[in-house]
C-alpha cells in the first residue's frame, strides 16, 4: 500500500512534493520494519537529497530526514556513519532552532545513544547526557517522560564506565519518579 501511494504521489503531485516525501518515508519506515534496512536507507537518502535540494539544510524537514537515515545506519549496525550524521543534525538545529529547542533536545539524545552504542567515546556520552538532562529539567521539567529517558539513559552509560554507586543512584531516582503516588 505505501508503494502503491508513494507512486500515485509521484505521478499525480511530483516527486518533490511534501506528502509524496512524506510516502517515500512511510514506505521506508514499512521496509526497516521488514528488516529490508538497505531498501529503507536509499528511501531514506533519497528523500533526504530531495529536501536539501528544495528546502535547504537548515530546514526542520531536512533535519528530520537526516535522522531518519541516522536510525537506517543504526538498524545496520552502522553507528560510526549514524553519530557523524547525528552530530551534523545537532550542529544544524542548535545554530537554526537553537541549544534548548524540543527538536535540538530529542536530536542530542539520538547523538548520545550513538555515543553509547559506538562504546568508545562512553565519556562523551554521559557529558552529552549530563548536559540533556539539564537542560530538559530546566525546560520541560525533571518528571517530563523525556527528562526520565535521559536520566535512564545516563544511568546505563554510567554503568558501562562502572560507576556503579552513581549508575544505581540516578536508576533509583529515575523509578522513583515513575512510580505512581498513593493519594
Amino acid at each position: 500500500m505505501h508503494r502503491e501511494a508513494l507512486e500515485i504521489r509521484r505521478r499525480v503531485l511530483g516527486p518533490e512534493h511534501p506528502d509524496t516525501l512524506t510516502s517515500m518515508n512511510n514506505l521506508a519506515l514499512s521496509y526497516s520494519g521488514q528488516g529490508r534496512y538497505k531498501e529503507a536507507e536509499v528511501m531514506y537518502q533519497e528523500a533526504l537529497e530531495i529536501r536539501k535540494r528544495v528546502l535547504g539544510p537548515e530546514h526542520l524537514d531536512t533535519l528530520w530526514s537526516m535522522t531518519d537515515l541516522a536510525t537506517s545506519y543504526i538498524d545496520q549496525g552502522r553507528y560510526k556513519e549514524a553519530e557523524v550524521m547525528d552530530r551534523e543534525v545537532v550542529e544544524n538545529s542548535k545554530r537554526f532552532l537553537g541549544p534548548e529547542h524540543p527538536d535540538t533536545l530529542t536530536y542530542m539524545g539520538s547523538l548520545g545513544n550513538d555515543l553509547y552504542y559506538l562504546d568508545r567515546p562512553a565519556r562523551e556520552a554521559k557529558e552529552l547526557f549530563v548536559e540533556l538532562l539539564e537542560i530538559q529539567s530546566r525546560v520541560l521539567g525533571p518528571e517530563h517522560p523525556r527528562s526520565l529517558q535521559t536520566m535512564y539513559n545516563l544511568a546505563r552509560t554510567m554503568l558501562r564506565l562502572g560507576d556503579l554507586a552513581e549508575a544505581e543512584q540516578l536508576a533509583r531516582k529515575n523509578l522513583e519518579i515513575r512510580r505512581p503516588r498513593r493519594a
